[in-house]
């Protein structure tokens, strides 16, 4: 069962993450901040992840504690649902279009924490979002989940498709990386023997 639950409560933010990685794409989010439900709900239904994510947080001063940490509580799930990566993938990639816009992410589960975010979003809010919080969110779950993640939005002028297809690759690579490949099961995807 490659399940996780992570509870993580600070004096910023209160926040719980549940996630099956072998789910049918379901999600459930309530985070205080639609245009991150949206997000989360791109990454739940294009990863087939079962995921659910609750917080409440200091959005009197702004989302930016909120999402930073939501992105740590899921990076955290995900390396304890996957757990010593025997026989994974590993590897994972994926180009999404949304209309004019076109992204690539591409995601190594290394055991690294690596983040290459080449994202210009052509306007500063989507709706109440500020888009600088995309980059802190993608950083706060790599650190904590161990995996180089390289994010690159190839063309776009509608920050909101910008984002969108961001989110859908990355929940696509990231079906791809943690699928468990027949071929290797019980081997280490690693010439080191470890990741």
């Amino acid at each position: 069962m490659r399940q996780a639950e992570i509870v993580r409560n600070t004096l910023e933010t209160q926040i719980s993450v549940r996630l099956d990685l072998d789910g049918s794409g379901q999600g459930r989010f309530a985070t205080g901040v639609p245009f991150l439900d949206h997000m989360l709900d791109q990454i739940a239904r294009h990863g087939l992840i079962d995921l659910d994510v609750q917080a409440k947080g200091d959005l009197h001063i702004d989302a930016h504690h909120t999402v930073e940490d939501i992105g740590i509580a899921l990076g955290q799930a995900l390396a304890k649902a996957w757990g010593d990566k025997k026989g994974l993938t590993r590897y994972g990639h994926a180009y999404v279009p949304l209309d004019e816009a076109l992204s690539r992410v591409v995601i190594d589960l290394s055991g690294r924490p690596g983040l290459t975010f080449n994202v210009e979003f052509t306007r500063a809010l989507v709706g109440q979002f500020d888009v600088d919080l995309v980059c802190e969110f993608f950083q706060g779950m790599v650190n904590h989940a161990g995996m180089t993640l390289h994010i690159d939005n190839l063309r776009g002028h509608n920050a909101h498709h910008q984002a969108e297809t961001v989110f859908k690759a990355f929940g696509r690579a990231l079906r791809m990386a943690a699928t468990p490949d027949a071929r290797m099961a019980g081997t280490m995807p690693s010439t080191k023997g470890a990741l």
